[in-house]
């Protein structure tokens, strides 16, 4: 069983376990029966979601907060003491400091985002140096325009100067989910400043004397202004980071 999620799928019968007590599902649990994972989550699930739910009052973030309750239970299963203690409310006291965490992680992630819009210069300022196109795209608030997810990621990135693993350390998310948020954010963000440098025409983005062809064709002044981000295929894209009029340091979270 993989370490980092617990992926239960529904059985198309009832099974045997299915029609077990509570506390021989409970008992299997323990053992390290993972078919008594598979039907604890079917028994017990809807009530750890409904939880989360109402005091989160986000359908996804409940979801992730029930998945990682199963996880904590069954990386901890040893602690469950019976005499303490049915099993439903063995699973719902970790469901509550679950919830407490994505509460605290999301209080952390407000207030951060909250600075990275401080630290932005004023709206008349206009951007100066080599990159201000993306400079524009942050500054009109293209940023602000991803998804939540993504959008935190690359604040934390950009203005906080955090590497992915304080990101990851801060808002309580997988590393690996924010390498996600980090890539399609920057994704999204290439994507809008190739349609912005597109409608603006003449001039740089021209071609002509001097002039530069657009996002697809521009370079960076040294190879250091970009970073590779990994494809799952292995292939890299090259992902410019803001310039210093906009961020001030390197944003090291977009790795």
């Amino acid at each position: 069983m993989s370490a980092q999620s617990v992926t239960v799928r529904p059985s198309p019968v009832t099974t045997a376990r299915e029609r077990l007590p509570d506390q021989e599902v409970a008992d299997g649990f323990v053992r390290g029966d993972e078919r008594c994972l598979g039907a604890a989550y079917r028994r017990w699930g809807g009530l750890v979601l409904a939880l989360a739910t109402r005091t989160l009052g986000d359908p996804r973030e409940a979801e992730d907060v029930s998945q990682q309750v199963f996880l904590a239970a069954w990386q901890g299963r040893a602690n469950y003491r019976p005499d303490r203690g049915p099993f439903p409310g063995w699973l719902v006291g970790i469901t509550r400091r679950k919830i407490a965490d994505a509460l605290t992680a999301r209080t952390r992630r407000l207030d951060l985002v909250a600075a990275a819009g401080a630290a932005l210069p004023p709206a008349g300022e206009p951007p100066t140096g080599p990159e201000t196109v993306l400079d524009r795209l942050l500054v009109t608030g293209e940023l602000a325009k991803l998804p939540r997810a993504q959008r935190e990621v690359l604040a934390m990135a950009f203005y906080a100067d955090l590497t992915q693993a304080q990101i990851a350390e801060r808002t309580g998310l997988p590393l690996g989910t924010v390498k996600s948020h980090a890539r399609r954010g920057m994704h999204r963000m290439r994507h809008c400043l190739g349609g912005e440098t597109r409608g603006g025409g003449g001039g740089a983005g021209g071609g002509g004397a001097g002039g530069r062809s657009g996002p697809a064709g521009r370079h960076p002044a040294h190879p250091s202004e970009q970073d590779p981000i990994h494809r799952p295929s292995g292939t890299e894209v090259p992902v410019k980071r803001p310039a210093p009029a906009v961020r001030g340091r390197r944003a090291r979270g977009v790795e």
